[in-house]
């Protein structure tokens, strides 16, 4: 009871004293916010002494005001609020207190009773929360507001609170506050395309050197006095001021010299800064430029190096007997990023050009970031143009490299032209290559425009490719054209749907549609284009082969058949919006139609050259299985050694401890127990190498059949597999003996790869040429390369198992699909988006504001790739 009490005299208290508060506790909070906003500061020492005994003065009037009068609740006024929270009547504690006046035992008898009923009541006492009344007297809320302002007076002040506080107190009668520190911050930001990060000047002085072009930036706050000056070599440039005491000036560094800082004739800080000039590029051959060594590429080997980067490199063709002429300009690519240093080889196909065939000048042309040209020496060579058999075919070659000579002699080759329209059976009477003869005729005595011996050079092209080719030729050709029309469309599509963020707008929806109406219509192209390419294949296999191969029309129904399904696939994707699954799409049918070559081509051969192929594509298939085992045995002896060194260092690590502990004598049992499980590991690695050994000679013996039925199919055996074997003999040796077979194995790695090389070479010389006209086999493709020792080397590769450069098995010897393989080979989507991420990683590279250890990270990544 004497608790509930004390809770009903504190809640009286704080209803009467809250209100009374108020008022002054809103005078101390409008004192903070002057304080805080250091306002005292700015007033003369007696106005600031009058403000503070104001201050105080209010303060304390309205404290007097508030509180007089006030007294403690007592005890009956407790028990009063109590009763009237809990909606008691008739004051039951009262009665609880009260003696009656009569000693009469009924009045007592009635009064225990009543008190009873007292004591019965109150057992549910409530004190109830206090209620001081204040929002009647302040409607408005500006309690809020005065303690909101405070708080954000205090934010403002940060850590200068407790210093504005007491300086609020302590008027200044000694003068102005004193100003803030100098402080000065001087960087150079080099060009953008150096690279290079930003370079701080010291603010005491000093010397830099900057790259040129670079801009300086300087910056001065605090002190004493106006606007600084900056003087760049006795040239005065006034700062601009950015607050009252803080200012800025920026300038460009062209040249060197002494850069110095001057305010009210006093210098803050010096500098001398040398500018490095930016070098144009050095470019120039490597090798003399000529024809590639396989097609009919142009080798162009070229290196190059600027002090920041290169930004571009390409290479300019002059003919030599019009050296007048526009030259030809042809984009070399460059490594990734901008590269200070770089060389290679570029070998584009200008086999199509006018000047194909004819002899030109070429020079080398490097840019850097500032625009600054770097240029070779010359170098002659004639551009590689294409042999032509058919006799109509060399005639129109011949116009047109004598129009790219003379382009002003136009009647000659009017002449010629019409000489061989007048004999259509030289060109089987065809009426399509005929109207083209004499339109292209036409055209060179009307059209007087120089551009029309360029138009009439494409149009002698075309109809000399297509009676060297025939139709298959030129459906093949249109079949290529639509397909990478096709591929542009979707990498153009999968762009922009990137780069659209809202897709409700409606122009957006408008290009959309736009964009999958471009896309059906290309997969509409490339449907008839593998029509007639199918068409076109089957008429020559039953033209040429009719007697020797038997055309079966159900095997180009049923190519005809599985390509229409992967094309409605991809109109499907394309009009759904799925970029992704039509690229997907597109290349498995890319995979479809160079296996339908492959098989073609294959069913196109003698049944005897082809018998021997398939023999000889599965030896080279036995080599690759040969390599892979040799790889497996040389990764177990790595093991095995590495096994070895971690023994012997825990041996001599234990003997070390043994030194040192001094004990004596040793303990048998534990010494036991440690040893035990070295000689059972020491006997497992004894058994290993014999299986080797065992292996080792059942390889040996397997390279000899196979050397020996190589040399019954070609009649010679590759000098590389007698190297095999002799060192796989030493490799056996060595593993019965308990020996390093490692050097030994090494070698007979490398000589199994370079028979393989030479089983490939072999294989070209005996059958010839491909259908495409390149080699039968490169022998690259026929045996990997040893890139690690021995710790997980690539695997020899046969093209007549169907495998790819990495030696994977991608398709079976018909061209048919090895959904069998054990390794998937990346597809084209795949490589599309592995593309992007290097991209992406190279992008980021050249943003050298990044954090170092995000740039090495970076470094890192693209090493592996």
């Amino acid at each position: 009871m004497q608790r509930r009490r004390r809770l009903a005299r504190l809640a009286l208290f704080w209803e009467a004293a809250w209100p009374r508060a108020w008022p002054v506790l809103g005078a101390i909070g409008l004192f903070l916010i002057v304080a805080l906003l250091d306002l005292p500061q700015q007033l003369p020492g007696p106005v600031h002494i009058l403000g503070l005994l104001a201050a105080f003065g209010a303060i304390g009037w309205l404290a007097w005001r508030g509180f007089r009068g006030f007294r403690w609740p007592g005890e009956a006024a407790a028990e009063r609020r109590m009763e009237r929270m809990s909606g008691l009547r008739h004051r039951p504690l009262a009665a609880l207190s009260d003696r009656p006046t009569g000693d009469d035992p009924a009045a007592l008898a009635l009064w225990r009773v009543h008190q009873q009923r007292a004591a019965a009541q109150i057992r549910q006492l409530r004190i109830g929360a206090p209620r001081p009344g204040l929002p009647a007297r302040d409607p408005r809320a500006l309690r809020a507001a005065v303690g909101l302002v405070v708080l954000a007076a205090f934010v403002m002040a940060g850590a200068e609170a407790p210093e504005r506080l007491r300086r609020a107190f302590t008027p200044a009668f000694a003068g102005p506050v004193p100003a803030p520190p100098l402080k000065l911050e001087a960087w150079v930001t080099p060009p953008a395309y150096t690279g290079a990060a930003p370079i701080f000047l010291d603010p005491a002085g000093g010397a830099a050197t900057v790259p040129a072009g670079s801009k300086l930036q300087v910056s001065v706050s605090g002190g004493h006095g106006g606007a600084p000056d900056l003087l760049l070599d006795a040239e005065a440039t006034p700062f601009r001021a950015l607050d009252a005491a803080s200012f800025a000036a920026e300038a460009m560094l062209d040249h060197g010299g002494k850069l110095a800082i001057r305010r009210e004739g006093t210098e803050i800080a010096r500098w001398a800064l040398a500018v490095q000039a930016d070098a144009p590029p050095r470019v120039a051959f490597a090798e003399p430029p000529g024809r590639a060594p396989r097609g009919l590429g142009t080798r162009l080997p070229w290196k190059a190096e600027d002090d920041w980067g290169l930004a571009g490199l390409q290479a300019e063709l002059r003919l030599k007997a019009r050296p007048a002429a526009a030259p030809l300009t042809v984009e070399l690519p460059l490594p990734g990023g901008q590269p200070k240093q770089a060389k290679g080889a570029a070998t584009p196909d200008l086999s199509a050009h006018p000047w194909a065939g004819l002899e030109v000048t070429a020079k080398l042309v490097a840019k850097d970031g500032a625009g600054q040209q770097g240029v070779s020496e010359e170098a002659g060579l004639a551009l590689p143009e294409r042999s032509f058999n058919h006799a109509v075919a060399k005639r129109l070659i011949a116009v047109r490299k004598a129009l790219s000579l003379e382009p002003e002699r136009r009647a000659p080759a009017r002449r010629e032209l019409e000489e061989i329209a007048q004999a259509p059976e030289a060109f089987e009477h065809d009426v399509t290559t005929y109207l083209t003869l004499r339109a292209a005729r036409t055209r060179l005595l009307v059209d007087r425009r120089p551009e029309a011996v360029p138009e009439v050079q494409e149009i002698l092209w075309q109809v000399a490719l297509a009676l060297e080719e025939g139709r298959d030729g030129r459906t093949l050709r249109a079949l290529q054209q639509a397909r990478e029309a096709l591929k542009q469309a979707l990498d153009q599509a999968e762009q922009q749907d990137k780069a659209r963020q809202d897709a409700t707008d409606p122009q957006q929806k408008e290009q959309q549609d736009a964009q999958r109406a471009e896309l059906e219509k290309r997969i509409q192209e490339l449907r008839d284009a593998i029509r007639q390419h199918l068409e076109a294949l089957a008429e020559k296999l039953q033209r040429e082969n009719a007697e020797a191969i038997p055309f079966d029309p159900q095997s180009r129904l049923m190519d005809q058949k599985e390509m229409d399904r992967k094309t409605r696939r991809m109109q499907e994707a394309a009009r759904e919006g799925r970029t992704e699954d039509a690229k997907k799409e597109l290349a498995e049918l890319e995979e479809m139609l160079k296996a339908l070559e492959e098989g073609r081509a294959q069913r196109a051969e003698s049944p005897e050259r082809q018998q021997k192929r398939e023999r000889g594509q599965q030896q080279m298939g036995v080599v690759q299985d040969m390599v892979k085992r040799q790889s497996e045995m040389l990764d177990r002896s790595h093991q095995r050694a590495e096994g070895d060194e971690r023994d012997r260092a825990a041996r001599q690590r234990q003997q070390r401890l043994n030194q040192q502990q001094f004990r004596w004598p040793p303990e048998p049992q534990q010494n036991g127990q440690q040893g035990q499980p070295g000689s059972q590991e020491q006997q497992a690695q004894q058994q290993e190498r014999d299986r080797d050994g065992r292996q080792q000679r059942a390889l040996r013996r397997a390279l000899g059949e196979l050397m020996q039925q190589f040399g019954d199919l070609t009649g010679e055996v590759p000098e590389g597999l007698g190297k095999a074997d002799q060192a796989m003999r030493e490799a056996q040796e060595q593993l019965r003996q308990g020996g390093d077979a490692r050097d030994a194995q090494q070698r007979a790695l490398k000589a199994l790869q370079e028979g393989g090389k030479q089983m490939a070479q072999s294989m070209q010389r005996q059958f010839g040429m491909s259908q495409d006209g390149d080699e039968e086999g490169d022998p690259q493709d026929m045996a990997g390369e040893n890139q690690q020792g021995g710790n997980g080397q690539d695997q020899a590769q046969g093209q007549g198992e169907g495998r790819d450069p990495l030696g994977r098995r991608t398709r079976d010897v018909n061209g048919t699909a090895d959904n069998g393989a054990d390794t998937r080979v990346p597809e084209e989507a795949e490589l599309l988006r592995t593309r992007r991420l290097q991209e992406e990683l190279r992008r980021r590279e050249a943003e050298k504001e990044r954090p170092a250890e995000e740039l090495e990270y970076i470094d890192r990544l693209l090493k592996r790739f």
